[in-house]
């Protein structure tokens, strides 16, 4: 729906030169004219009116002197600073542009009568007048001669597969009678017809064509031809084919026109020659005849020259020149340039520039250049509130297509409605003036404007039609204006692409948008973005689409210039309002004012509606603020927007005017919707996130959860206006809470059906139970109403289900047969609702008791069971013991004891006490009982022997000194636990220095000897790991080198060498092992262990050796207190030579791991290492750095010199 609007016209009439110009070539590096006469070869420069060269054609005999001489070709060659032109007399002239001489490289006796170069400038056509065709090299050397007249069709000769006669075949629209049609002799061409060849390349120079008149039937046949010069296809006999020849640079169509016996048209072929539709020129049959078709340089427009075959009342004879367009398979006349009846005036040559596809040249009889610059533009109108239609105007001939997008979207070619005119459009815009904007002016061919408004019409001459208040003069050519109603500002877009501002009225600062042809968006002199295809501006909005095919809505208040510049060169995040996808190659036609439409055109012309969603998301905004919840709601709806953004957007607000929302929807539907759609997601923060610059929202601040308070502040609502009413919806707020209120919500029905309303249109509990079972599963909600203990009410729910009565029916008469308590149990137990059935079966009696035991071992319900009974029944006693039993089970023998001793069971709690080694609860339970002393030591010697072999020796030596009264054994048990200083006490206590030579002396050496050993045994380890993590480091700092060496010092994976890149390395050797997440704590400390592997070469080796050489350290840490017992031992008994050798190898244990620990944990290990995250890592990896940043180094006190004497 895009228009060709006249940008710029340069007219030069400086050139005046010998004869009339014949034919003419478009430099594309200079942009000057090389224009050919029959006496001369002249280059012009139409920007500064200077001839740059000329060169006699005559004077070396080229052309005649009589000026009979005749350029049939002229065609400019950059690789060769050359322009190469061809005579009817035979001869091919290369015109050096550097020297101005002229070069004949070759001369064909015959003649010629045409030239054409290929678009790649290798190969050159030439056509003889012996009706040959000449195929050269760019250097002029002979490729092949053949004639143009062929017999035979070509290669691409079509294959009969003898599917019947024509007779039989189907023939389309034409019906039946084609089939008898007999085939009508091809009439000659026409009189005016010059009879010359015409040749055409196509874009990719593989083939090109050739017109030529048929020796037989005096008519036009078309002819294709590949590079080599074989024939390839022929046309089909075509009556009325006329000269004009033209292939599509950019497809397969070659275009030429053809003259009917009703109308006049410009017809494509194929490249086999076939037809391929057409369109019709706005001339009769007889009126006019097409002299040449040229295509743009992207094939977007054609341009056709046409010229009066009749002279007319004035008895001269007009030229034209029309640019057409296609889209949506039909064809457009966007410019009609109509030339007087001067023949000097008159077009003698056009064609389009070869660098700017928009730029026509024309020369004229008079040496008068006309260089066209049009511009694709969007005729839209401006208007910014709902009195605008949103109207588009495309210019069709003499037509004008009008599309008023508010009301619909009509696709191209149709339209809401047509102005007809009376002379080919030109021009059309609309008023930008508030409340006027769907007023249109048309300017047509013939230099009239007609303003069209709605009822009202007005025709005037141009001449008469305006007056000038006042002129400014300006610098330069102005190619483009645009006014700006808010501000009075008008912009003039000057040929060298600057931009001038004229402030009418008040001064405002604001910013102008232009988008060139280079696809570059621009903000005064600040480039936004440079790959725009279109925009628009509605409202506070910029809308862009990109040759990225998406589309961008950014707000422009809440912007600067460089944020602008930010969020166009960005992709855009997940949510991101503002970025939408769209089909490739999409455009802009237009916004609908304060809506929410944009209506894009693809590139085959048809029209989509997409609603953006910033410009919807804004709109929201702007009716929630505004309290227009019915606005608001039924644009979400249609649209697809979550409902929950009502809430979201301001809940305080809404809150508040709960009651204005439920009367402005004023539908039980649509309120069900609103609930049914409810979640606890904050759609602000997700879905829909808030401008930055927005203010924000007071939220509630509350315990209940979103969804709760909405549906309880919805329910109070409802209920305080007409509970009648809203029956339904008060239903849905009850079973959408985060809890479903299903009990409650069973019980408005049941008073639905109790006491039916009496209102008119009040729901009935059939219908609302009906409601119920949609919204709730039938089962759920039959199990519900089950627990509630109504029988009418699981009746009612059953009944509306599709349950089969033979399925409820026996055991609803059971339960109703049963004791009240004893039936809530049995209907609980149904529904594993074991808590309240264990409450009602303890108050059905106390025959029952057996079950509530059952009952409470089998839901392990025993908390709750003893809180049901007092604690002196024997219910309670029972539910004890059998409590006692299951934490036996569970290996929490001390608390079973408790609870039996605390029940008066105080024998099995002795046992259970035993059991665990609870030795102060089994004593104060076997005195309490009371156990005989022969009894009593016996179980003191028990617990002594279970106290000793878990190491607790001085609590077994308590037991046998005080319960057993057996001294000796007790002294025994404390040397075994090396508890000196006690077993001193106790030998002394008992007068049993016999002991001290026969047990604790050959102890304490035994002791020396062991601890010895023991730190001899440590010191080695700890040696040989820290030497084999020496020789680690040294292995990944060689293999860094390496890797630094082989891909320079950027690359990434030489950090997997370095020093500190155990967590790294660990986390590459974690991601193969990320299953054992999901495992159980012990196989994953198994996996741990089996990580942290000291097998040499392992992957974590560095790390599995610091880890071994922390233990080391904390082991020998760990003896000092006991070694400080030992050595005060020894002293005592004058064992000195083995206290000191002791305390000698204690000491040098601790010196070599404080001297190892600077070298094991360095600092830069220490302080260097960071979490490893990042999409690539695992929760394995994670937890592994942080544990290798927990591995610190051993503190300075546990590394201390220890003296026996400090």
């Amino acid at each position: 729906m895009r228009n060709l609007k006249l940008l710029k016209s340069l007219c030069s009439s400086e050139l005046q030169g010998p004869g009339s110009p014949q034919c003419f070539s478009v430099r594309s590096d200079t942009g000057s004219l090389l224009i050919a006469s029959q006496f001369s070869v002249t280059e012009y420069d139409p920007h500064t009116g200077e001839v740059v060269r000329e060169t006699s054609l005559t004077a070396d005999g080229y052309l005649p002197e009589d000026g009979s001489g005749v350029v049939v070709g002229l065609q400019d060659l950059a690789e060769l600073q050359s322009a190469c032109l061809a005579t009817a007399g035979g001869d091919v002239v290369l015109f050096n542009l550097n020297t101005s001489q002229l070069e004949c490289v070759g001369s064909v006796d015959s003649g010629l009568t045409s030239m054409s170069w290929s678009p790649d400038e290798e190969l050159v056509i030439l056509t003889t007048g012996q009706e040959t065709i000449i195929m050269m090299t760019k250097d002029f050397e002979p490729v092949t001669e053949v004639g143009i007249h062929q017999d035979d069709f070509g290669e691409g000769k079509f294959i009969t597969v003898g599917w019947g006669k024509k007779e039989t075949q189907f023939h389309g629209s034409e019906g039946k009678q084609a089939a008898q049609k007999k085939i009508q002799d091809v009439q000659p061409a026409v009189a005016w017809d010059d009879r010359r060849p015409r040749v055409t390349w196509r874009g990719d120079g593989q083939l090109f064509a050739v017109s030529a008149i048929c020796p037989q039937t005096g008519a036009r046949k078309v002819r294709v031809w590949n590079r080599e010069g074989v024939l390839q296809a022929t046309s089909e006999p075509i009556n009325g084919l006329e000269q004009a020849l033209c292939w599509k640079p950019s497809g397969s169509l070659i275009a030429s026109s053809q003259r009917h016996p009703n109308k006049h048209s410009v017809v494509f072929m194929e490249k086999n020659g076939l037809l391929h539709g057409d369109f019709t020129l706005p001339f009769s049959k007889d009126q006019a005849k097409v002299k040449e078709l040229v295509w743009n340089s992207d094939s977007t427009v054609l341009a056709v020259w046409l010229e009066d075959l009749t002279a007319g009342e004035d008895g001269k004879v007009k030229s034209y020149i029309q640019l057409w367009t296609v889209g949506n398979y039909h064809w457009y006349l966007k410019q009609s340039l109509d030339f007087d009846g001067d023949p000097q005036k008159a077009p003698v040559c056009f064609c389009w520039d070869p660098e700017r596809p928009l730029r026509l040249h024309v020369v004229t009889h008079s040496w008068t250049s006309i260089a066209y610059d049009w511009g694709w533009t969007t005729e839209r109108s401006r208007g910014l509130d709902v009195t605008d239609d949103a109207s588009v105007a495309v210019i069709d001939g003499e037509k004008v297509l009008v599309t008023t997008f508010r009301q619909s979207v009509v696709p191209p070619p149709m339209c809401s409605f047509e102005l007809q005119l009376k002379s080919p459009v030109n021009q059309v815009t609309f008023l930008c003036q508030t409340e006027r904007t769907n007023q249109i002016a048309v300017f047509t061919s013939n230099g009239q404007i007609s303003v069209f408004g709605k009822g009202k019409l007005q025709n005037c001459g141009l001449l008469y039609s305006f007056h000038i208040i006042f002129s400014v003069e300006v610098e330069g050519v102005v190619i483009s204006t645009v006014h700006c109603s808010q501000t009075g500002t008008v912009a003039l877009q000057l040929e060298d692409g600057q931009i001038r501002k004229l402030l009418w009225g008040e001064k405002t600062k604001h910013n102008l948008l232009l988008l060139i042809f280079i696809s570059h968006l621009y903000a005064g002199d600040t480039e936004l973005a440079s790959n725009v295809s279109s925009f628009a501006v509605c409202d506070d909005f910029l809308l862009i689409t990109t040759h990225s095919h998406t589309c961008r809505c950014l707000q422009l208040s809440t912007l600067t210039l460089k944020g602008l510049q930010v969020a166009l060169s960005s992709d855009g995040g997940q949510n991101d309002e503002t970025h939408r996808r769209v089909e490739r190659g999409s455009r802009i036609v237009t916004v609908v004012p304060q809506d929410t439409r944009v209506i894009l055109q693809m590139p085959r012309g048809n029209l989509e509606t997409i609603h953006h969603r910033a410009l919807v998301l804004a709109q929201l905004r702007k009716w929630l603020d505004g309290f227009r919840f019915r606005e608001a709601f039924e644009c979400m709806r249609k649209l697809r927007i979550n409902l929950n953004l009502i809430y979201d957007h301001n809940p305080k607000v809404f809150l508040e005017n709960v009651e204005t929302f439920i009367t402005q929807l004023n539908s039980i539907n649509h309120i069900n919707l609103f609930l049914t759609e409810l979640k606890e997601e904050d759609t602000t923060c997700t879905m829909y996130p808030r401008p930055e610059s927005s203010p924000l929202q007071s939220q509630v601040v509350s315990g209940q959860k979103k969804v709760d308070v909405v549906c309880d502040a919805l329910r109070k609502a409802m209920e305080a206006m007409d509970a009648n009413k809203f029956c339904l919806s008060i239903l849905t707020s009850h079973v959408k809470k985060t809890v479903p209120e299903l009990e409650i919500a069973l019980q408005k029905v049941h008073e639905l059906r109790e006491k039916p309303p009496e209102a008119p249109g009040a729901v009935s509990a059939e219908e609302a139970l009906k409601y119920l079972l949609f919204l709730v599963n039938v089962n759920d909600l039959y199990e519900h109403s089950l627990g509630t203990y109504d029988f009418d009410l699981v009746l009612m729910v059953a009944e509306k289900s599709q349950k089969d009565p033979k399925e409820y029916l026996p055991f609803l008469n059971m339960l109703k047969s049963l004791e009240p308590n004893y039936q809530r149990y049995t209907i609980d137990k149904h529904l594993k609702r074991y808590r309240k059935a264990l409450v009602h079966l303890s108050k059905s009696g106390e025959e029952h008791f057996i079950e509530v035991l059952q009952l409470v071992k089998e839901q392990k319900l025993y908390s709750e069971a003893l809180r049901l009974y007092t604690a002196d029944s024997p219910q309670y006693k029972l539910v004890s013991s059998a409590y006692a039993e299951h934490l036996v089970e569970q290996q929490q023998a001390e608390q079973a004891g408790l609870l039996l001793w605390r029940c008066g069971e105080p024998a099995r709690a002795l046992q259970a006490f035993t059991s665990c080694s609870s030795w102060r609860n089994a004593i104060c339970v076997a005195q309490q009982i009371p156990l005989p002393p022969d009894q009593l030591a016996l179980l003191a010697r028990d617990l002594a022997e279970k106290l000793t072999e878990q190491r607790r020796c001085s609590e077994a030596a308590l037991l046998l000194d005080q319960y057993a009264k057996d001294c000796e054994e007790a002294i025994l048990a404390l040397i075994t636990g090396a508890v000196w200083e006690e077993a001193l006490r106790l030998i002394y206590v008992h007068n049993r220095q016999d002991i001290t030579e026969t047990n604790l002396k050959p102890a304490l050496l035994e002791a020396v000897n062991s601890q010895t050993g023991f730190l001899e045994a440590q010191v080695v380890t700890f040696t040989r790991h820290r030497s084999r993590l020496a020789v680690v480091r040294e292995q990944k700092e060689k293999a860094r080198l390496d890797m630094l060496d082989e891909e320079g010092p950027d690359c990434p994976d030489a950090e997997l060498y370095s020093e500190a890149s155990s967590v790294l390395t660990a986390s590459k050797y974690s991601q193969s092992n990320s299953r054992i997440s999901s495992r159980s704590s012990k196989n994953r400390r198994k996996a741990e262990r089996k990580k942290l592997s000291l097998k040499e070469g392992s992957p974590m080796e560095d790390r599995a050796l610091m880890h071994a050489l922390s233990e080391i350290i904390t082991t020998v840490d760990k003896m000092r207190e006991e070694i400080h017992s030992l050595l005060k031992a020894l002293v005592l008994f004058q064992f000195d030579k083995q206290a000191g050798k002791l305390q000698l190898a204690y000491e040098e244990a601790l010196q070599t791991m404080e001297r190892a620990v600077p070298e094991v944990w360095p600092e830069g290990l220490l302080t260097g290492n960071a979490p490893v995250t990042g999409p690539n890592s695992t929760a394995n990896s994670i937890m592994a750095s942080f544990q290798q940043q927990q591995q610190q180094k051993p503190a300075a006190s546990q590394l201390g010199r220890y003296s026996l004497w400090c």
